[in-house]
């Protein structure tokens, strides 16, 4: 009876304490040829949507058939392709950015087209620019045709130009404020058949007292050499990221494996035993619900139970194009999620964001109804909210104060109509008070509504807790549509006043005109501020925390050792407080004590080490004084 009532003790406190989710919701972004989602108001509505069915992550395409989809000063210099021709004057990426940390997704670039300098399939082809410039960069075969295979004509991802012209377009999009990186099956990757480029070829000499490779392109050790180059690229890569931003994610999308190593020379088992990739993302791309549930058990296999928390599945959702396009049906999409989560696979990415929208939303609506029903925090984020949803203000709210002569204009702003002034003579301007969640950098955005008769000068301040900025905005300019960032400052937590527009320098004939604003956290300058609540209404944990906080161990699950933190806040007078941490199995025996002592308020992190545990259900639970906090862990061995 008694240890009925403590298993009944342990639910009431999780029902009491409702604990985030903490998996991988992803969805690929590509079809750069298609109007379905890459114009500035779908990238919009697109990202509202994948929020409304608590997707958390975004996969942006950046690199399709031998062009960038955002301006790179790289492919400029080289071939004289600033942008793919579908987004001339325009920075596809800045958009997906936006729209998708607004809504609190994270943003990875993806590599979709790798190393394959472009797609020969294409009618007419596109991208050839890359191999026609740099002929010494071609993959090639033994009888030094270029290397050909599945519509791709193929880089050497052995070449160090090859490398280093990589190395440029991943540093270009690192210069955004993103959350990760994406590779995928074709980086880094190369056809089997390929590596006998010059370059490539003597480089094999230099190394093997100059012997010339091995003909048969199958040979084990020939593999094995090519195969370890690129490893060495993605290694190199890894230590480029993290120097860049630590909190940036390697994420890596191979075919399945060993067919990616015997046809691609993607070192997946090493990529993941040497800890290169934070996610890993199989392509479990399968038309059946056995084929996939055979390649996921295969994958968990692949992964062991060290890197299982890095597996989340590739799930084929749509691809191809009417009639012939193929789109998963809603038993099977519901049936591969439960297989995952059955087995401990606590996520997975879609190929592609078009079939969440088809036959009416049906399979996004599906996925909303059902595991998607709750927020769910990314995985590897420490059981924080690393993209919070931005703060909005608009024009007609409270703490909004406008003086001068306003009226409103009919045409469509963020929300509603717009308004706008002509007053050239006294002082009219509208000045944004915003209750600020948390203290952090944030960028300041505007959101325009351009037409060629508003004023070129309009002054926009923006406001620090120390200082300000006047930035001059030009609101007739057609290219500026939408949110445009005005200005980057520090806030600390509270009402503030943060943005104004007046009408200073308006002149005669012209409108000055206004709508919504917008504050976002920027990652790259408070990369140390936490956030925990999963529903926005943000708490923050600083270094003197202001109440008691328990969060999710990580990693978890996990093998054999994970790291649990809580925080302890000041009480009255009170030094310091009595602190019990300890751990229950799922029948609610004790399992051990890791903290029985006083502790002072602060930050606290301590090691669990379930190495004499089998593999199972185990709550953690914090006692000080009368407050107590359980969570639940998951032990894979």
């Amino acid at each position: 009876m008694k240890k009925l009532t403590y298993i009944l003790f342990i639910l009431i406190h999780l029902i009491s304490y409702p604990q985030p989710l903490q998996e991988f919701r992803a969805v690929k972004l590509t079809n750069v040829d298609s109007n379905v989602l890459f114009t500035d108001q779908n990238i919009a509505q697109g990202m509202d949507y994948l929020a409304s069915v608590n997707v958390n992550v975004v996969l942006a395409v950046v690199w399709n058939g031998g062009y960038t989809l955002y301006p790179s000063s790289t492919m400029d210099s080289l071939f004289a392709k600033p942008v793919h021709p579908n987004f001339i004057g325009r920075d596809m990426l800045e958009r997906v950015i936006i729209e998708a940390h607004r809504n609190g997704i994270e943003v990875y670039p993806w590599f979709e087209y790798g190393f394959a300098a472009w797609y020969s399939g294409n009618n007419p082809p596109t991208g050839e620019h890359i191999l026609q410039t740099k002929p010494d960069w071609a993959c090639r075969l033994s009888n030094g045709q270029i290397a050909k295979k599945n519509g791709f004509d193929w880089m050497t991802a052995i070449h160090p130009e090859v490398h280093d012209f990589m190395n440029k377009l991943i540093t270009e999009v690192m210069q955004y404020d993103i959350d990760g990186i994406e590779f995928s099956d074709r980086i880094p990757a190369m056809p089997i058949e390929g590596g006998y480029e010059p370059y490539t070829v003597s480089l094999y000499q230099s190394e093997h007292n100059g012997q010339n490779p091995p003909t048969n392109f199958n040979d084990v050790n020939w593999k094995r050499w090519r195969a370890n180059k690129m490893n060495q690229w993605y290694k190199n890569v890894r230590a480029m990221m993290k120097n860049s931003d630590q909190n940036l994610f390697v994420s890596t999308s191979p075919s399945i494996y060993p067919w990616s190593y015997d046809n691609y020379l993607q070192d997946v088992q090493t990529w993941l035993d040497s800890g290169i990739c934070d996610q890993f993302i199989p392509q479990l791309y399968r038309y059946t619900f056995p084929e996939y549930l055979y390649e996921l058990n295969q994958a968990i296999n692949q992964a062991g139970p060290n890197n299982l928390h890095k597996l989340f599945g590739g799930i084929l959702m749509n691809i191809g194009l009417p009639p012939n396009d193929y789109l998963i049906s809603p038993e099977y999409l519901l049936a591969a999620l439960q297989a995952n989560r059955d087995r401990g696979v606590m996520g997975e990415a879609y190929f592609y964001y078009e079939g969440f929208r088809k036959n009416n939303n049906q399979l996004g609506d599906t996925l909303r109804a059902t595991f998607y029903s709750q927020p769910a925090l990314v995985p590897g984020r420490n059981g924080n909210i690393w993209r919070p949803k931005a703060t909005i203000k608009n024009e007609n709210e409270s703490g909004v104060t406008l003086t001068g002569n306003w009226t409103n204009y009919p045409m469509q702003g963020y929300t509603g109509q717009i308004i706008r002034t002509n007053q050239t003579t006294g002082y009219a301007s509208v000045e944004y008070n915003v209750e600020v969640p948390f203290s952090a950098n944030f960028d300041v955005y505007a959101y325009l509504t351009p037409n060629t008769t508003w004023t070129q000068q309009a002054r926009y301040v923006i406001y620090s807790d120390t200082d300000s900025s006047e930035i001059i905005i030009d609101q007739s300019n057609l290219n500026k549509k939408g949110w445009q960032k005005i200005g980057t400052l520090y806030l600390s937590e509270g009402t503030k006043r943060v943005m104004k527009v007046d009408n200073t320098y308006l002149g005669s004939g012209r409108y000055l005109v206004s709508d919504a604003m917008m504050i976002m956290i920027n990652r790259k300058l408070s990369p140390d501020v936490v956030v925990t609540d999963v529903d926005n209404e943000t708490e923050t944990i600083t270094n003197q925390p202001t109440e008691f906080v328990l969060e999710q161990n990580f990693p978890n699950p996990f093998n054999p050792v994970t790291k649990i933190k809580y925080s302890i806040p000041e009480v009255g007078t009170r030094l310091a407080l009595s602190v019990k941490l300890k751990i229950y199995d799922i029948l609610g025996k004790e399992v051990v004590t890791l903290v029985n002592e006083e502790k002072q308020a602060g930050l606290y992190e301590v090691e669990f080490d379930g190495s004499n545990l089998t593999s199972g259900v185990y709550f953690y639970q914090l006692q000080t004084g009368s407050s107590v906090q359980t969570k639940k862990m998951i032990l894979l061995r």
